[in-house]
């Protein structure tokens, strides 16, 4: 067997066995399925409990609020993008604490701070459209500006997140708002 040997554990769910994993089993979400990653010697119960464990974390995690998100990206797509994003999947993240979203362009998933679960929701918007824009240009120039401005209460938007970055409730050397005034800093 190679690094990894892969197979499907259950429906929506494949189990990637690697040689070089030694003892944690980790999963996590790729679109609609959820990949486990675990050591190749574990034995047959041992990795059983294990998988229903993790697999287990990740569904509870892909909470309403998850679904409410993605219904939100996609309904501000269609209204302020003229429904030029392509909208993966869209969730809140703990582990964001530098930048108020992410846009991965590999698969156009977006990630939201859940520092933001208590903004307004014209702030919310605001970030969803920054990270909507990423995925189809990954810059920050002109044309980006022109259309994440398209947000709702866009430069009220831009001071509450401002606000909140400077000592306000931001992350210790947070700088979501980036050089350029978008939201969102790096991505």
């Amino acid at each position: 067997m190679g690094r990894w040997s892969v197979r499907e554990y259950a429906p929506g769910v494949e189990l990637r066995l690697s040689t070089r994993r030694r003892r944690s089993v980790a999963a996590r979400r790729e679109g609609d399925r959820i990949i486990v990653m675990a050591p190749a010697d574990m034995g047959e119960d041992e990795l059983r409990e294990a998988v229903d464990g993790v697999v287990a974390t990740v569904r509870r995690r892909t909470t309403v609020g998850d679904i409410d998100l993605e219904a939100r990206a996609r309904f501000l797509n269609d209204t302020y993008l003229e429904s030029r994003a392509t909208v993966g999947s869209v969730r809140w993240v703990s582990t964001m604490t530098t930048r108020w979203g992410s846009c991965s362009t590999r698969d156009n998933s977006i990630r939201l701070s859940d520092r933001l679960r208590a903004a307004p929701q014209y702030v919310v918007d605001q970030v969803l459209i920054h990270e909507l824009v990423h995925t189809w240009i990954p810059d920050h120039g002109a044309e980006f500006r022109r259309w994440a401005s398209r947000a709702p209460r866009y430069e009220r938007a831009q001071g509450y997140l401002e606000a909140l970055s400077h000592g306000h409730g931001g992350a210790p050397g947070s700088t979501p708002v980036g050089a350029d005034g978008t939201a969102g800093g790096e991505g």
